[in-house]
């Protein structure tokens, strides 16, 4: 793969919805937004589209992320906050030995993965966002603790996302194992792992150094939301 096409990596969710999830794009001239159903996401290609679509969308998603440049809003919403990620890539396998079995997630399993990571982190997974990509976990006791699985999608490179631990679990190595395997399966696609992680979150970042990501760039996600003024 040329090193030049990471530059896609600088819109993610526009060439992501403009390329293997074309499917999921809720399409405005110049901006795109997944279905919300499936994901709160939106990117851009021409700023000055952002001020009218970003509205439409507001009538379908009360709490969405514009993610990239700082979109143009209308006087009726507002910024309720930036998100100020770091975008990691790790260009070879992870070397590891797997201690837990670990299940790929299916149809049955959905509600319950749902509900751990909206446990963990909530208000990015939706309903549908299970049938992004794939999704693996880790059970205890049969029931979920661990997860991690797959959001955006391009051609040549898959996000790894919704790496989550039930507050109970931690500290038994499970993102670890989740993360590495997640991202060995992307690799036997033949396509580069890539993901987001918020900059505070040091211990986190810390364990994607050790697997091998590193920062590439920051990248802003703008929440938006209703302005109660109006």
């Amino acid at each position: 793969m040329k090193i030049t096409e990471e530059n896609r990596l600088d819109n993610p969710v526009w060439n992501s919805l403009s390329e293997n999830h074309e499917k999921f794009a809720l399409d405005y001239n110049g901006t795109k937004f997944y279905d919300p159903a499936y994901c709160p996401f939106g990117g851009f290609l021409d700023l000055e589209s952002t001020l009218e679509s970003v509205e439409k969308y507001a009538f379908l998603s009360e709490n969405f992320f514009v993610v990239g440049e700082k979109p143009k809003i209308a006087d009726t919403l507002k910024i309720a906050k930036e998100l100020v990620c770091l975008q990691m890539i790790i260009r070879e396998k992870v070397q590891i030995s797997y201690d837990n079995e670990i299940i790929k997630l299916i149809e049955e399993h959905q509600q319950e993965l749902f509900d751990l990571v909206n446990l963990v982190q909530p208000g990015y997974f939706k309903n549908k966002t299970f049938l992004l990509g794939n999704y693996y976990g880790i059970f205890k006791d049969k029931k979920l603790v661990s997860v991690a699985g797959e959001r955006m999608k391009m051609n040549n490179f898959t996000e790894v996302s919704a790496i989550v631990t039930h507050p109970d679990h931690t500290g038994n190595g499970y993102a670890k194992q989740l993360t590495s395997y997640a991202v060995n399966t992307i690799f036997n696609e033949n396509k580069i792992p890539f993901l987001h992680v918020i900059e505070t979150n040091l211990g986190a970042v810390k364990l994607y150094e050790k697997l091998g990501f590193e920062t590439r760039r920051k990248m802003s996600f703008w929440n938006i939301s209703k302005n109660d003024l109006f």
